[in-house]
């Protein structure tokens, strides 16, 4: 695992995603997440190597690939860990995290999350603003939308950490991007615009200059309003649910064979149509017990 420095004292471990990281000196660092459970022997040997210990997380968000090692790294170096309440609400226990998973029954969740569970030192306020953790100053931006207490991160070197709040140039083909509420992350990419930082951290592989995070912010929102727009011209008759998953994962060629992949499918494909009943261009109605959605007589496409 290559570590890479962005700025100053803000470096990234080059994971399978972005691990970014603030050294406060030759042996001290403060993690921004903690990266995939099987990274963990790789992610410590990496800041072993640099005679770095982990000292603090300020994490973005409870996502598996995300805080799946805070728990590790408090238990064997005493590492505070911070997280916002809603994140931390959610990795109490497994029914807990179970709210993030949705549609994974309890047993798949616990064999595959439970390294989540722990509860952290530090609760990062509600509010907008600087935040003192380990010695070091950050600002904190709420950006909720990806996850119900996603933040930003701004480092002391003016490196904005977006975790999962802006995609990446490389992730702007993805099918189906996971939105816990696609119009909560709008509305927080909209935040991201103005900040005047010097660089920025996409968590899944990907820097850019204030010059260029612009244009980046706009081909995410672009992005959504496609996938919702080719959703919703799927649905041209009332269909229910599974109805719709189903011809979104033909219409996507998503033909895995591994049911807990299926599921996360069903999960992604329905928080695009919560978005489109919510901006009502879809409706629901009932027959035998089945909620059955519909486009509205006149309904225009999603703009773009």
């Amino acid at each position: 695992m290559e570590l890479r420095q962005i700025k100053g004292n803000t470096w990234v471990a080059e994971a399978m995603e972005y691990i970014p990281f603030y050294k406060l000196d030759d042996s001290r660092c403060i993690l921004l997440d903690t990266g995939l459970l099987e990274e963990r022997e790789e992610l410590e040997q990496a800041l072993l190597s640099q005679g770095l210990r982990p000292v603090g997380v300020l994490c973005s968000h409870a996502h598996v690939d995300h805080c799946a090692n805070s728990g590790y790294f408090q238990q064997k170096y005493g590492t505070k860990i911070a997280l916002t309440a809603p994140e931390a609400a959610m990795c109490v226990n497994i029914l807990t995290l179970k709210c993030y998973f949705l549609t994974l029954p309890p047993d798949m969740v616990a064999r595959e999350s439970s390294c989540m569970v722990h509860t952290p030192d530090v609760i990062i306020p509600p509010e907008d603003g600087p935040f003192s953790f380990c010695g070091a100053q950050f600002q904190i931006l709420h950006t909720p939308g990806h996850s119900a207490g996603h933040i930003c991160v701004i480092t002391p070197d003016n490196v904005c950490y977006t975790a999962d709040a802006l995609l990446s140039h490389t992730m702007l083909g993805a099918k189906l991007p996971y939105n816990l509420s696609h119009q909560a992350a709008i509305d927080s990419r909209e935040k991201l615009r103005g900040l005047n930082c010097a660089r920025y951290i996409m968590a899944h592989r990907g820097t850019c200059s204030q010059e260029e995070v612009e244009g980046l912010i706009e081909e995410n929102q672009a992005l959504i309003r496609r996938r919702a727009e080719e959703i919703l011209a799927l649905i041209v008759r009332p269909m229910s649910a599974s109805q719709i998953n189903e011809a979104v994962c033909i219409q996507d060629e998503l033909f895995t064979k591994k049911p807990r992949r299926a599921l996360r499918f069903e999960r992604n494909v329905r928080f695009f149509m919560e978005y489109l009943t919510d901006r009502g261009l879809l409706e629901t109605t009932c027959k035998n017990g089945i909620v059955y959605y519909r486009r509205p007589e006149g309904t225009e496409p999603v703009s773009t």
